[in-house]
This record gives structure tokens, C-alpha cells and sequence, in this order.
């Protein structure tokens, strides 16, 4: 069996419920147990320091702008702990995708990247790495094998411009990632159907059942 951890900022139940609505049922594997992880609520600069559920916090909502690398870093010890509860209910490391909407996307992409990189995937959905992120610099110093990455972007998102998600791929492309990108015409900073149908598919490649073990 596998484990999908996906975060799309806000609550986890909300983000279980917001899936549900656009596929009209859950989004749900007969192998595969999805974990919909909570952020806890921060003061948020970009809210004017009013407290938000969000995964980190940002100096502005911007590419060209340096990381809040402290919030950052301290998600990533609360998700690690996540993963290291899976890997001691006995699922492999290889067996673990993570990845998430917007905010959670952009975390995933630090975790899987700078402290997890034998995980079986990555996906980022409306999201986006600021330009001098420290996953780029991290690769830098990369060798072997790194999870794929599998990410999607409406080109009419007015809140994570569609060219911060496509320089983001090009960046990890030119530093080892295989990496996907799928562009949603006319789609805002949102979810759609399709997307998370194609999702589906890509996850299940990832993670395929494994065979039975023979006693």
C-alpha cells in the first residue's frame, strides 16, 4: 500500500470537501490512503499580519522576493514528522507522494526537494518557487536520482501568475527534476475536473498496486 499526503493550505477537511465538490465523490484510491495534512494558523504578512491558516509566511505575494526560510523550515519538520509516521506503519519511502494547491504545492517542492528526495513524487498545482528559493540552491549540490515532478497551471491565474509556474519548471528542469507541466486555458487560481483527473492518472503510475508477495 502508498500514501498521498496533499496539502492545499487551509484545513484539511476543507481541502477534502473542496475535491469532493469538483469530482462529485472522494478523491479515492482502492490502494493508495490519501492524507489531507492542516497548516496551523500563522500571522501572514501579505494579510497585514492577521492571522491565517497557511502552510508559511510570505513577505509578498511575489517570485522576486527573498523566502521566509524560518516558517518554511518549520513546516517541513512538522510534515517530515508526517512521513516518518508512515514509514513507521510500514510503508516504504518510495511509496509516498506529496504534493498540494497553491501554498502547498510550493511546500511540497521544499520538502521533497531539500529533505526527501527518495519519495516516490511531487505534484504542484498553481504553484510557484520565488527565485532565489533555496530548493534551486539545494540541487545545485545534487547527485542522483530525484522524485518527478507533475505540475499543473491555469494560464488565466491572477494571483500566482502563470509565468512564476512555468519559470519554476524550467528552473527545476535545468537542475536534474523531470518534470511535467499542464496548462489549464482560462482556468484561475483554482481546481478544475480534468486537472485532478489527470492527477489521478499520473498518481497511479507513480504508485501502481503491488503485486502480491509470495509467501
Amino acid at each position: 500500500s502508498c500514501t498521498l499526503l496533499f496539502d492545499a493550505g487551509d484545513t484539511g477537511q476543507g481541502a477534502r470537501a473542496w475535491i469532493k465538490q469538483i469530482l462529485n465523490q472522494d478523491m479515492a484510491f482502492q490502494h493508495i490512503k490519501v492524507i489531507y495534512p492542516t497548516a496551523r494558523a500563522r500571522p501572514y504578512t501579505p494579510m497585514k499580519g492577521a492571522f491565517s491558516t497557511v502552510w508559511f509566511d510570505r513577505y509578498k505575494i511575489s517570485n522576486d522576493c527573498p523566502e521566509h526560510i524560518e516558517s518554511i523550515d518549520s513546516m517541513c519538520r512538522g510534515l517530515t514528522d508526517l512521513i516518518n509516521d508512515e514509514i513507521k506503519n510500514g510503508i516504504a519511502k518510495n511509496r509516498i507522494i506529496i504534493g498540494g494547491f497553491s501554498m502547498g504545492g510550493g511546500m511540497a517542492m521544499h520538502l521533497a526537494y531539500r529533505f526527501h528526495r527518495d519519495l516516490a513524487g511531487v505534484f504542484a498545482l498553481s504553484s510557484f518557487l520565488n527565485r532565489d528559493s533555496a530548493v534551486y540552491q539545494a540541487l545545485q549540490r545534487n547527485e542522483g536520482v530525484l522524485p518527478e515532478l507533475f505540475q499543473c497551471h491555469g494560464t488565466a491565474d491572477e494571483l500566482v501568475l502563470f509565468s512564476w509556474g512555468e519559470e519554476t519548471n524550467k528552473m527545476l528542469k535545468s537542475l536534474g527534476v523531470s518534470t511535467s507541466l499542464h496548462t489549464f486555458p482560462n482556468l484561475n487560481h483554482e481546481l478544475s475536473r480534468t486537472e485532478i483527473e489527470k492527477l489521478k492518472a499520473w498518481i497511479v503510475k507513480k504508485l501502481p498496486v503491488e503485486p502480491a508477495k509470495e509467501n
